[in-house]
C-alpha cells in the first residue's frame, strides 16, 4: 500500500462522514498517474503554489493601489489568510483540511492588476463582464503551464470558480472557503483602512461591534466560531442570523466608508484608463504581445488573448509596460 492509500484510508477513519474524500474525487480534466506519497488534493495544492499566476499575486493590489508601507494586504497576503482560517474552520469540522487549501490557494489566480478596477476596466474593454473566478479557473484550466493548465481536480476547480458569484460550492470545503474570503477581507481591508487613516475602531457602528467584536482579532475569532459552532449542529456551513446580519452590515458600511472612499478610489481612474490604453494597443499591434501569447490567438481570438495577458500582470508591470509604450523616455523620472 503506497503512502497515498494510507493517507486515503485515514481520512475515511478520522474525517467527518460529509467530508469530501480525496479517493472519492470526480478527477481531472486529462487523465493522470497518481501520486504515491499525495492525495490528489495535496497534489492540487503543491501545483498551485509553485504556478506563475500564484507568484504574481504578491505583486498585485488587494484594496489600496500601490499604497506607501509594507503592512498593506496584497493578493498573496490576502491567500495567506484566507487559507488559513479555511483550514482552522475544517479542521475544527473533520472536513478535509487539504482540500479546502487547494480551494483558497487558488481561488484568486485570475485578479487583474490594479483588483477591481482591472476588472471593470477589462469588462469595457471586452463589452462584456470579466470576472476574477471565471479568469481564475480559466488560469487553472488553460493558461499556466504554456497552455496546458494544471489539470487540477474537479473539486477544486468548482470550489475556484464558485467561491463567489450565485452558484456555491458542492463541497462543504468549498463553502467553508466562500465563508473563509468573506472573513478575511473585510477584516483586513478594516484593517489596511486604519493604517490608511480612513477609519478608527470606533467608527464602526456599535451595533456591529457589539455581535462580532471591537478589533480584528475578535471580530474573526467571533465570525469563525459562530460558523463552527452553528455548522457542527446543523450539518452544513452556516452562521447564526445575528452574525449573519452583523457581517453583512459591516460589509455595507465598508463599502459606504472604504471601498468608495476618496482615498481608495483616487488613482482608480487613472489604473483603469491605462489598462484600457494598454488593451487598445495590443490588439492594435498583436505582434508586439509575448511570443507564449502568439498561439493563443488562433484558438482564443486576439480581444481574449489580449485580455489573457493583461489579466495575469502585476501592477507593476502594467506601469512598467505602459511607459514603455506611451512615455517618452526623456520625460520619464530617473532616479
Amino acid at each position: 500500500m503506497t503512502l497515498r492509500e494510507q493517507m486515503e484510508e485515514r481520512e475515511h477513519r478520522f474525517l467527518n462522514p460529509l467530508a469530501q474524500f480525496a479517493d472519492a474525487s470526480r478527477g481531472r480534466l486529462r487523465p493522470a498517474e497518481e501520486s504515491d506519497n499525495r492525495t490528489c488534493y495535496q497534489r492540487d495544492t503543491d501545483r498551485i503554489a509553485h504556478c506563475k499566476a500564484f507568484r504574481r499575486l504578491m505583486h498585485k493590489t488587494q484594496v489600496f493601489l500601490q499604497p506607501e508601507g509594507d503592512h498593506y494586504r496584497t493578493r498573496m497576503t490576502h491567500t495567506i489568510e484566507v487559507t488559513r482560517i479555511a483550514r482552522t474552520i475544517t479542521r475544527c469540522l473533520g472536513l478535509n483540511e487539504d482540500l479546502a487549501e487547494a480551494i483558497a490557494m487558488g481561488h484568486d489566480l485570475g485578479h487583474t492588476p490594479f483588483g477591481h478596477a482591472g476588472e471593470d476596466a477589462l469588462s469595457q474593454c471586452l463589452g462584456e463582464p470579466f470576472h476574477h473566478n471565471e479568469q481564475s479557473l480559466r488560469v487553472v484550466d488553460i493558461l499556466e503551464k504554456d497552455g496546458n493548465g494544471l489539470n487540477l481536480t474537479y473539486e477544486v476547480r468548482m470550489g475556484i470558480l464558485k467561491h463567489t458569484g450565485e452558484a456555491w460550492p458542492e463541497t462543504l470545503e468549498g463553502q467553508i472557503v466562500r465563508r473563509s474570503d468573506q472573513i478575511a477581507y473585510v477584516n483586513h481591508d478594516i484593517d489596511d483602512a486604519i493604517r490608511a487613516g480612513i477609519l478608527t475602531e470606533a467608527d464602526i457602528p456599535r451595533g456591529i461591534t457589539a455581535v462580532l467584536g471591537d478589533n480584528h482579532s475578535q471580530r474573526i475569532n467571533t465570525m469563525v466560531t459562530n460558523i463552527v459552532e452553528t455548522s457542527m449542529e446543523a450539518g452544513q456551513i452556516r452562521t447564526t442570523p445575528e452574525v449573519e446580519k452583523a457581517h453583512r452590515d459591516l460589509r455595507a458600511f465598508m463599502f459606504e466608508r472604504v471601498y468608495r472612499s476618496p482615498i481608495a478610489k483616487s488613482q482608480e481612474s487613472k489604473a483603469k484608463q491605462m489598462l484600457i490604453r494598454l488593451f487598445e494597443y495590443y490588439v492594435s499591434h498583436p505582434e508586439a504581445l509575448p511570443a507564449d501569447f502568439q498561439p493563443q490567438m488562433s484558438f482564443d481570438g486576439l480581444s481574449r488573448t489580449v485580455c489573457d495577458y493583461i489579466a495575469g500582470m502585476t501592477d507593476k508591470y502594467a506601469v512598467d509596460k505602459f511607459t514603455e509604450l506611451f512615455i517618452p523616455a526623456g520625460w520619464q523620472v530617473r532616479g
